[in-house]
Order: C-alpha cells, then sequence, then structure tokens
C-alpha cells in the first residue's frame, strides 16, 4: 500500500549555482575511468585488462576476487592507456581513451513480452555479465548485492534533495519504456515490493508516475527527505538478519536496456552546478567522464575545489579528473584555504549556518542562495554533546550515542542504536552542523566496516 511519509526533521542547504534546464552541446571528454573506489567492499579487485589493451563499452575489466561473478566493465570503447593506483597498490582508476564512435558488446536482447517469461536464475547470469549488477546495493553495509541474497523488497528513490541537486525530469528524460522493463526486470529479484519514492512537493515525471509493478510513496520535508536509507526507515525498517536491495533511477535504466537492446550503455546526462561555475548547466556523456571539457573557460578564478557529486557526500577529483560511477553531478566551489579568526564563533549576517546565532540571515531568510566554500571554521575537538543531530536526521534512531559507539567499538550498542539503518550519506548532515568538526562520514563507514567484517 501506497504511504505518504511528512518529514519535519531536517536541513535544506540553498547553494548559488543551481544547473539551468537546458543541455548545452560540448565536445565529448577524451577519457573516461572507472573507479573500483565508488564501490564500498571491492577487497581484493582482480584486473581483465592492462595498459594498451582495447575495449568495447560492456567488456569486463576487473572483478573482486570475493565475488567473482560481478563483472564490473568499461563504460566506453576505446585503448586502455593507463592504471592509477595509490599507497599499497591500491587500484583507483582503470583510464580509457575512448573512441569517436562507441562500440558495445553484445548481450542477449528481448522484446518486451519477452521480459514475464524470464527466471530469476536467467536475470541473474544475465545482469552479472552484463555488469549492471553493481547498481544493485545491499542495506546493511551500503555494500553491492550478493546474488544468493534474496532482498525483503527493493528501494528506488526518485527524486535529490542534496544541495543543487539534477532535475530527475531532465536526467531521465525519454527513457520510460527502459525504466519500466527495468522495473519489471527487478521486480522478479525480490520476495516483496519495488518501492519508488518520488517527492510530493514538485512536479513528478511521467515515467515515474505511470510506472507499474511498483508501490508508489510520496514524500515531503527538508533533506535528508530524498536518501533511500531515509526512505527505508519511514517504510519498512531493516532489522537483524533482514536484507533490503537499493538502485537509483540510472540503475534502472540500464537493466531495462540491456535486457531490450542486449548492450551495457554507460551514457548519462550529468549536471555542472555550483557558485563558481559561470554558466551551470547539463551535458550529456558516460560514466566516468574527465570533467575538463565542462569546467574549461566555464569557472572562475580563484582556488576551487571540484567535487565529483554533491558538496556533503562527493569526492574531491582534480580539475582534469574522473567523475564517479554513481555521480551525475560536478559541484564547484571556493576552496577555504584561508584562516579567519574566531571564524567559527563570530556571529554574522553574511554566514549561512545551521545555528541561528551564527547565521541569522540565513534563518531569516530560507530561500537565500548562499556561496559557501570549504573553510570549516575550526579544528577537531572534543565531542561536543548538543542534540543537534537529532535535529537533522528524521529517523528514529540516537545519532550522538551511535557515533560514541562506534568510536568505542562497542558492537552490541552499535547493533541496537541501529547501525544496520545508516549508511555515510545519511548521517552527511550531522556532519555539516557538527560544532566539534569531526569526520562523522568516515565514522560512519569505520563502523559498518567493524560490523560486517570482525
Amino acid at each position: 500500500m501506497s504511504k505518504f511519509i511528512r518529514l519535519k526533521k531536517g536541513f535544506d542547504i540553498n547553494l548559488a549555482g543551481k544547473a539551468e534546464k537546458k543541455i548545452a552541446e560540448v565536445e565529448q571528454p577524451e577519457t573516461f575511468a572507472y573507479k573500483p573506489t565508488s564501490f564500498h567492499g571491492i577487497l581484493r579487485p582482480k584486473l581483465m585488462v592492462a595498459e594498451g589493451d582495447n575495449v568495447k563499452a560492456g567488456t569486463p575489466i576487473l572483478f573482486d576476487k570475493k565475488n567473482e561473478q560481478v563483472m564490473h566493465v568499461a563504460p566506453v570503447s576505446g585503448e586502455v592507456v593507463e592504471i592509477r593506483r595509490g599507497e599499497k597498490r591500491k587500484l583507483l582508476e582503470v583510464v580509457i581513451l575512448a573512441d569517436k564512435q562507441i562500440e558495445y558488446e553484445k548481450f542477449n536482447s528481448h522484446s518486451v513480452s519477452d521480459l514475464t517469461g524470464l527466471t530469476k536464475d536467467q536475470i541473474i547470469e544475465q545482469m552479472l555479465k552484463g555488469g549492471v549488477w553493481s547498481n544493485l546495493i545491499q542495506r546493511p553495509y551500503g555494500v553491492i548485492a550478493d546474488k544468493e541474497a534474496t532482498p525483503k523488497a527493493i528501494f528506488i528513490s526518485a527524486f535529490d534533495s542534496h544541495p543543487l541537486a539534477p532535475d530527475y525530469q531532465l536526467l531521465f528524460k525519454g527513457q520510460d519504456q527502459y525504466f519500466q522493463a527495468g522495473i519489471d526486470i527487478l521486480k522478479k529479484l525480490t520476495s516483496g515490493s519495488v518501492h519508488l519514492n518520488i517527492d510530493s512537493n514538485a512536479e513528478v515525471s511521467q515515467m515515474f508516475a505511470h510506472a507499474k509493478n511498483v508501490v508508489l510513496n510520496k514524500f515531503s520535508g527538508p533533506h535528508p527527505a530524498g536518501n533511500v536509507g531515509v526512505q527505508i526507515h519511514h517504510l519498512d525498517p531493516i532489522n537483524k538478519g533482514e536484507v533490503v536491495w537499493t538502485i537509483n533511477p540510472f540503475g534502472v535504466v540500464q537493466v531495462g536496456k540491456l535486457f531490450l537492446e542486449g548492450i551495457y550503455d554507460a551514457s548519462k546526462v550529468i549536471a555542472l552546478t555550483g557558485s563558481e561555475v559561470s554558466s551551470p548547466q547539463y551535458y550529456k556523456t558516460y560514466i566516468g567522464a574527465s570533467i575538463k571539457k565542462f569546467v574549461e573557460g566555464n569557472v572562475k578564478e580563484g582556488s576551487l575545489r571540484y567535487i565529483s557529486g554533491n558538496v556533503l557526500t562527493g569526492e574531491k577529483i582534480a580539475k582534469d579528473g574522473h567523475m564517479g560511477y554513481f555521480d551525475h553531478m560536478v559541484t564547484v566551489i571556493p576552496e577555504g584555504d584561508y584562516y579567519e579568526m574566531f571564524g567559527w564563533i563570530k556571529p554574522s549576517t553574511k554566514k549561512f549556518s545551521f545555528q541561528r546565532a551564527f547565521g541569522l540571515l540565513s534563518y531569516l531568510n530560507p530561500k537565500k542562495e548562499y556561496v559557501i566554500d570549504t573553510n570549516t571554521k575550526g579544528q577537531i575537538r572534543a565531542f561536543v554533546q548538543t542534540g543537534v543531530f537529532e535535529r537533522v536526521l528524521p529517523m528514529d534512531i540516537l545519532p550522538t550515542h551511535l557515533l560514541k559507539a562506534i568510536l568505542a567499538e562497542d558492537f552490541d550498542d552499535m547493533e541496537a542504536l541501529g547501525i544496520y539503518e545508516v549508511i555515510e550519506e545519511d548521517m552527511a548532515l550531522c556532519e555539516f552542523v557538527d560544532v566539534s568538526k569531526h569526520d562523522v562520514q568516515e565514522i560512519v563507514r569505520d563502523g559498518l566496516d567493524l560490523m560486517q567484517y570482525s
């Protein structure tokens, strides 16, 4: 049964630089990178290609030795020009110099009517080989789904409430047939429902509104209302021993294209946003695109932070760096590489803050758009218990106590306080409002890894 959930807790961060709703023409980037670091839980990646090899879109390039059947495939065709590694030879990127005309590996294709006759085993086999299985993320832990598990439900968030989030209507325009095919496929993988969750306060794409074989739920409220973890908590909370899967709309479309067209299609629309972008707008590209062509001549002067993703959960990259697997936006904001005396406590009408004492104007004028840099206005200090975390996390858990349990490595308390229900993005706002300047998201990931691997 469909539900309407009204959330009161949370906080919207209104930043300057929202993308204009138009798709700009630009020359495609020369290189694309597949980043295994976009996925948690890939502990022992095994490369299947070497520098100089030629690949097609959909060619397997690596797998995890602990999950050998899940193929991670090339997003574009071309030549593998670089294997980038970090400390202790950690695999960071497989960089591909793209062909001007993309060539595709061929997989089995089906008509819409044929989809109903596919068995669960046939679906899993094609998703594993075709590179789309990695779109399925399992809760708890936020890792690639276990093919041996049967989730009690699958959840899809059809809107993004992060700062400067892209418009889903524009991102997925014209993908209705593939989206519905993806839903029909996913429905066979769960013993329960496929939940499709939409924003009740925004115009909803017909692709979502008319979707079949789903339970259509409506959510209202400030960020993190669009986070699938928050939605799961209010629709069907995860108890110990239970498993649910999540997938974003782009992943659903990819699944549909794999079965209807027989190809791994990594094409996507991304948004270039942020206060330091001269013309924030949308571009057509592929997974793992280098951002160089998008930002060249289109950003302001000065010291800038380039982020693959949003300002709360995104990854810092170079101005010629590559986007992460799941990201649909690039954000450019000022770098906060300066010192401001008493900056953490000095009241100002120009500052944006959750605390009324420090950001009075932002409280009185919530619709004003602000330019915010990366300066944290202070250093890490003692864990101050202010009750502010509970005001921005619309979940029936105690975030402060949970974080302390993680720091203490108290497994029983972590479990009792809701560690199974969260991943980093669900508590990113806690990090933003934290007066103690802790890396809350990193703490949460440490706790999840402790629970999973200890």
